[in-house]
């Protein structure tokens, strides 16, 4: 194994062994330490070692299915512990998306200012993108609380919906804002200095150097590592938020709104959180998939697709349970990457054959996703994960979720 085969084997590590922390987390401390370390080890380097030809494919997948856990983590945060019936998943994922594109970009200058506007450009390092697009997104959730949010069900459905494609149009016609219909591009990715003939400056030497074998082609294992990370923060914050008495009161007013408002709990006030919080992952979510696709517009973000494959993610997992969340985004972003293998295999087929036939075979994605949708609410609408009753941990000889 050559250094740069090596390195990428390093960078898949990350994920490797945050999922093996995940898979062994009921298990005490120093054995679920070692399971994960074996784990990953095995994983990264008997990919590197033996399934060279997939690994850029597999890293690929992975980054996206990993924003996608997030995204399916901060609806879990509406729906899966206070009952948002939250349809409007696609707004806020645009607002952190064009937050941190904003942010991280510098404003146009010269001959690209005749093409290219934007309310403003900060330069800024990437973590502050981040921040801020999580605080923007829970701004914006935080405003559009106070009117709906009286709603229940269909009701909320509907708003939320009309509210996110009142974004998506507010990005798509107000040049001024991030460009309008025209690509915002030239978006800042962190760390790519360590490809330049220098390698980035605050790195030690000996760092530089090691990683000088990587190519330019080879970020996307870094930023692998890169989302790897924030997926196992958010998930570990959200956990220790909802297994806290303020989660305990989460649930409470989901499950029994009217006998949680006689307790004393402020129902308004903790349906408002949950949503704001939800809104935070889901804009921290945008700002990861901004400079991994480096251009954005507003197509990105279509209600149809960035919101309906979400709820099915959390409902094929199991909603009201964070590692379900993850292990749905999964097996559904498996699911829809490996319909897009036939489609386009049928189309090529079709092509001659039945044209008419061919030009519609991407639709067959969305049937099948659809069908799927039915079959977990027919036969498993708890999940494949559902969601466990948390008891005190003060209990004795009872077990902890």
């Amino acid at each position: 194994m050559d250094a740069a085969h090596l390195l990428k084997a390093c960078f898949l590590f990350v994920p490797a062994f945050l999922l093996g922390c995940l898979l062994f987390s009921r298990w005490h401390w120093s054995l679920r330490l070692s399971a994960a370390l074996v784990l990953g080890g095995a994983l990264a380097f008997g990919v590197a070692g033996w399934l060279p030809g997939i690994m850029d494919y597999l890293v690929s997948f992975s980054i996206m299915a990993m924003i996608y856990s997030i995204l399916s983590l901060g609806l879990n945060a509406q729906w899966g512990y206070n009952g948002h019936l939250n349809f409007g998943i696609a707004g806020f994922f645009a607002v952190g998306a064009f937050t941190m594109a904003l942010f991280v970009t510098s404003m146009p200058s010269g001959v690209m200012a005749a093409y290219a506007q934007q309310w403003f450009g900060f330069n800024a390092p990437f973590l502050v993108g981040v921040a801020a697009a999580g605080v923007m997104s829970g701004v914006v959730a935080y405003f559009i609380a106070q009117p709906i949010l009286h709603l229940r069900a269909d009701f909320l459905a509907i708003a939320t919906l009309g509210i996110a494609e009142i974004i998506r149009l507010i990005f798509q016609n107000e040049r001024w804002l991030a460009n309008g219909p025209q690509p915002l591009s030239g978006i800042t990715q962190p760390l790519s200095c360590v490809f330049d003939a220098e390698g980035c400056s605050w790195l030690p030497d000996a760092v530089n150097q090691a990683l000088s074998a990587l190519q330019p082609r080879d970020y996307s294992y870094l930023y692998l590592a890169i989302v790897a990370l924030a997926l196992a923060l958010v998930y570990g914050v959200l956990e220790a938020m909802v297994r806290s008495p303020w989660g305990r009161a989460l649930r409470a007013v989901r499950d029994e709104e009217d006998s949680a408002a006689m307790n004393g709990k402020p129902v308004k006030s903790l349906r408002v959180q949950s949503f704001v919080l939800g809104a935070v992952v889901i804009g921290v979510a945008g700002a990861l998939y901004a400079p991994y696709m480096v251009t954005i517009d507003y197509s990105h973000f279509k209600p149809l697709f960035a919101t309906f494959l979400v709820w099915v993610m959390l409902m094929l997992g199991g909603s009201g349970n964070n590692k379900g969340a993850i292990l749905g985004a999964f097996v559904i972003w498996a699911v829809w990457s490996g319909t897009g293998f036939v489609t386009d295999y049928l189309q090529v087929a079709l092509q001659g054959v039945a044209p008419d036939m061919a030009a519609r075979m991407s639709f067959l994605r969305w049937a099948f996703v659809g069908l799927l949708l039915a079959l977990i609410v027919l036969f498993r609408p708890q999940g494949i994960l559902p969601e466990k009753k948390r008891v005190s941990r003060f209990l004795k000889d009872v077990p902890e979720d």
